[in-house]
């Protein structure tokens, strides 16, 4: 058998024999294909201007994502090198020489990567089609598929991952060259050195670390900044440090507990888990820190999804929006001007927001609610014109009585304006509460329909109050096209500079366009980020699992033959795959879900509903890591329980 024919038959097994890590690689390389094809899609960059920045977050986000992936390489190879000693040193005993077998191992490796490579271009396709109908859909861009590949797109995933692999082929290959044979033959008992090497140091810092992991989550649930550093640097102490003593910690624990020592199968259960830890410590808390670093990733896309959502519904709810602090009564002319000659307007409203006597409802509201005064005094709206204003919306009407008042508010501020019964007093007419409205309604600006709220009075009341701003609003046929914003953007700058206020300006059109180029640069790299993370940390911790595959079998064979029973040994192996693989993505919930809590009390008021929404995000960011994750453990446990448990 030729040395190419070998090295085929070689790469075909290992395939087969690693076939996770192989799934992982296609589909890590998919992934880099879909976001470089994002990277030279002219189409995408041509949405908006903001668009140009998309290059440069995917080219960030795909730098740590071949750093993670080439990781994944490095340790796999380096992985099946140790598993294959025997194999290559036999091959050098046989007859062929060092550089022979090394050219062996480089030629069947490189081949795996690059059937995976070429299998994960085709998916990327796909994945690239899905991001692009996604992407388009965010502009409100028509979408027609096109199965066509980028070959910019390939190129330089083609260069990231021979820059991953020959980097780490050769590494190996100049490993293989120069080991005498006997290292080779014995290469695969050589395991991961421990960092700490007395037993008694090892149980002293197993301690310590327990002990550091609840000071430091304690601190991070203060949601404190500086507290937050700190706790994180006890977490990351409390990862390394537990992993790195496990070995001795857990042991030493049950010998001075011999009764919970010999119940069940906790023996059996924590002997293995013990001598797994020890030769790989450092890699179960680096996987913990990646595990950290994906739920960190999930739930801050997540909130920033739910923000930009949020703000493009909050923003301007009118097609056409502009506000004035002017008190000149043509503020409003040279606009118009514009407007009637170059957008058709299905309907418009020009009207004031009006100066309350005080701030009695915005120091309740302050009081009861996260909330950011902005006026000195509440905001009031004519009925006359709230009642226009809906109708050109399409919102149900509303009555008024001649003595009430109601209240339009954010939807965070419902239940608090619900419990507010009190009655308003404008001009001496006392007015009592008509109800709670939260229709999205143009009340996150500076200058809109009031900062979170405004209430609204009968005309009279209304008029005899001085005038805060005014609004011109309008709904157009059409979204209001760029070129037409922009001259409205020109007028609104050189009015700025002559009038004494200053004017606000928004398209719904253009504030979609900004927020969907936001999301695309923000959310997509840190989905992208974190899948990739989720994927590389599962499959190094399933390689590691399903290596064992042939001592399990040997050991569950002699508990068999001692007289245990397969339901017990079943039982036996479930329970060492759950803490085997819980192990390493508890000690994140702890750091990640404080983060995102915290995260998301910084956003702006009315950013989110309410708390429940950002315990939603937090519960959605655990659904989707453990949904991914449970994936790879049912794999491994699937494959583990046919391979290792007697008939």
């Amino acid at each position: 058998m030729t040395l190419s024919k070998l090295s085929l038959r070689n790469a075909r097994r290992q395939a087969r024999d690693y076939l996770v890590y192989f799934v992982t690689i296609v589909m890590a390389a998919a992934l880099v294909y879909a976001f470089n094809g994002l990277v030279f899609s002219q189409e995408i960059r041509t949405l908006s201007s903001m668009m140009e920045s998309l290059p440069i977050a995917i080219a960030f986000s795909s730098l740590v994502v071949i750093c993670i992936i080439g990781w994944l390489v490095q340790y796999t190879t380096t992985f099946m090198l140790a598993k294959r000693s025997r194999e290559l040193g036999t091959y050098i005993l046989i007859g062929l020489e060092s550089r022979q077998v090394a050219r062996l191992f480089f030629l069947e490796n490189l081949a795996v990567g690059g059937v995976a490579l070429a299998l994960g271009t085709l998916l990327g396709n796909l994945f690239f089609q899905a991001l692009r109908a996604i992407t388009l859909a965010l502009f409100g861009a028509p979408y027609t598929f096109s199965f066509a590949f980028s070959l910019s797109a390939i190129l330089l995933t083609l260069f990231y991952f021979a820059l991953m692999y020959l980097f780490a082929l050769f590494k190996s290959r100049k490993r293989i060259r120069t080991m005498k044979i006997c290292d080779l033959i014995y290469f695969d008992r050589k395991n991961e050195g421990e960092v700490i090497q007395k037993s008694r140091l090892r149980r002293r810092i197993f301690v310590v670390s327990i002990v550091c992991g609840v000071i430091g989550t304690l601190l991070l649930l203060l949601r404190n900044l500086l507290f937050g550093i700190v706790g994180a640097c006890f977490i990351i102490f409390f990862l390394f440090g537990f992993f790195l003593s496990f070995s001795s910690g857990v042991p030493a624990y049950f010998d001075k507990r011999p009764g919970k020592k010999y119940k069940g199968h906790t023996l059996l259960i924590f002997r293995s888990l013990s001598a797994k830890l020890a030769t790989m410590g450092v890699v179960m808390a680096t996987i913990a820190l990646l595990f950290t670093a994906t739920l960190i990733s999930e739930g801050t896309g997540l909130l920033f999804h739910t923000m930009f959502q949020s703000r493009t519904e909050q923003t301007t709810c009118f097609d056409l929006f502009i506000g004035s602090t002017g008190r000149d009564d043509t503020r409003f002319d040279d606009y118009l001007t514009y407007i009637d000659a170059n957008i058709p307007v299905r309907d418009f409203r020009e009207y004031h927001i009006y100066q309350g006597e005080n701030l009695q409802v915005t120091n309740y509201v302050e009081n009861h609610a996260d909330y950011w005064k902005l006026f000195d005094c509440d905001t009031l709206m004519k009925a006359s014109d709230y009642t226009a204003l809906r109708a050109m919306l399409g919102y149900p009407a509303v009555s008024l009585g001649p003595d009430e008042y109601v209240v339009h508010c954010m939807p965070y501020l419902e239940s608090v304006m619900r419990g507010y019964t009190e009655a308003l007093t404008v001009g001496g007419e006392p007015l009592l509460p008509g109800g709670v409205y939260t229709e999205t309604f143009t009340q996150s600006l500076w200058d809109g329909n009031g900062r979170g709220f405004v209430l609204v009075v009968p005309d009279a009341v209304a008029e005899a109050r001085p005038v805060n701003h005014s609004i011109y609003a309008a709904m157009t046929d059409a979204p209001v096209p760029a070129a037409d914003y922009r001259a409205l953007s020109d007028i609104r700058d050189a009015r700025d500079e002559t009038i004494d206020g200053y004017d606000t300006l928004f398209s719904k059109a253009a504030v979609e366009a900004e927020n969907a180029s936001s999301y695309a640069i923000i959310v997509f790299p840190l989905f992208y980020l974190a899948l990739v993370l989720t994927m590389v940390s599962a499959t190094i911790l399933t390689i590691q699992q399903l290596s064992e595959t042939s001592r399990y079998h040997r050991q569950f064979e002699l508990l068999h033959k001692l007289g245990m029973e397969r339901r017990e040994m079943k039982q036996a192996l479930y329970r060492q795959f759950a803490i085997y693989y819980t192990m390493p993505a508890i000690p994140p919930l702890f750091i990640s879900i404080p983060f995102i809590l915290a995260l998301g009390s910084a956003l702006d008021p009315g950013d989110l509903a309410g708390p429940a929404q950002l315990f939603q995000i937090a519960g959605i960011t655990l659904g989707i890591f453990f949904f991914i994750y449970f994936v790879y453990i049912l794999t491994a446990y699937v494959s583990m329980k046919r391979n290792v448990l007697p008939e």
